[in-house]
Parts: C-alpha cells; sequence; structure tokens
C-alpha cells in the first residue's frame, strides 16, 4: 500500500476533489469563497473543476496502486 505521511493517495484525492467541487461551487454559484482551497491558491471558478479532476485521479490512482481495482 502506497502511503504518504501516513495517508493513502486515495484519501488525499477525496479531500483534494471535494475542496475543489466546494470552492467552485461556491464560485460559480453563491459568489463567496468557502472551504480552504482558496486560502492555498487564488483560481478562476472553472479551474476548481481541473482540481476535482486530479482528486480523482488520485481516487483511482490509489486505488490501483493498492490492487483494488
Amino acid at each position: 500500500m502506497r502511503t504518504t505521511i501516513g495517508y493513502t493517495l486515495e484519501s488525499i484525492g477525496y479531500v483534494v476533489g471535494a475542496q475543489g467541487l466546494v470552492s467552485f461551487a461556491s464560485q460559480a454559484l453563491f459568489g463567496t469563497e468557502w472551504g480552504w482551497m482558496h486560502k492555498v491558491v487564488d483560481l478562476p471558478s472553472i479551474a476548481y473543476l481541473g482540481i476535482v479532476v486530479v482528486g480523482l485521479a488520485l481516487v483511482v490512482g490509489g486505488g490501483k496502486s493498492i490492487g483494488r481495482f
């Protein structure tokens, strides 16, 4: 099992993907900033969808690295 600082790549992917989705929804739908992602990077709302894709890639890649898929 691959781990990074005690966490699997899959669990990191869930957090990154969820934060990207929350950041996109808050900017696009409400014009506000939710979550912690906006404190790390200042991106346009559409770029947060790319963060969601990165999170999904980590989930899938983490799952394959431990032989679950």
